[in-house]
């Protein structure tokens, strides 16, 4: 199992406060003998959410690495194989890259992230590191 994320902590807090509830930390997934583990399984059971008995599944990303390019690469090749994976097994289930809002601000606005995102019909979830909390689902 790989090591969590720095800000694992921190989006896990950001779900509780907006009435989440952590079912799998980490959420596992199992494709013939590979093993996959998404940072978080959550799901929202609270009547006056707007997201009412949906689950998600997140995976944390810090991008603290020396380059934004090869950490968004990284990001994004392990998104396509947990959605992909996510779409068979547990179809119910939506999955959000979380990122911090500094690096969607001066990475995730760029066109070559955009365009990434949009063909991958990825989910993002922005979260402030420092209030601890979700900034915006996109």
């Amino acid at each position: 199992m790989s090591a969590k994320d720095i800000f694992h902590a921190v989006v896990r807090l950001a779900l509780e406060k907006e009435g989440w509830t952590i079912t799998h930390d980490p959420l596992y997934l199992k494709v013939d003998e590979d093993k996959l583990y998404l940072d978080l399984g959550a799901e929202n059971n609270l009547l006056a959410a707007e997201r009412y008995g949906q689950k998600i599944a997140v995976e944390i990303k810090s991008f603290l690495g020396l380059s934004l390019i090869n950490d968004f690469h990284q990001a994004i090749g392990q998104a396509w194989n947990y959605k992909v994976v996510l779409e068979e097994q547990e179809p119910n289930r939506i999955l959000y890259l979380a990122i911090p809002e500094d690096i969607y601000e001066e990475f995730f606005t760029r066109r070559l992230a955009q365009m990434s995102v949009t063909r991958m019909q990825l989910n993002l979830l922005v979260f402030n590191p420092i209030r601890q909390e979700i900034v915006t689902w996109k």
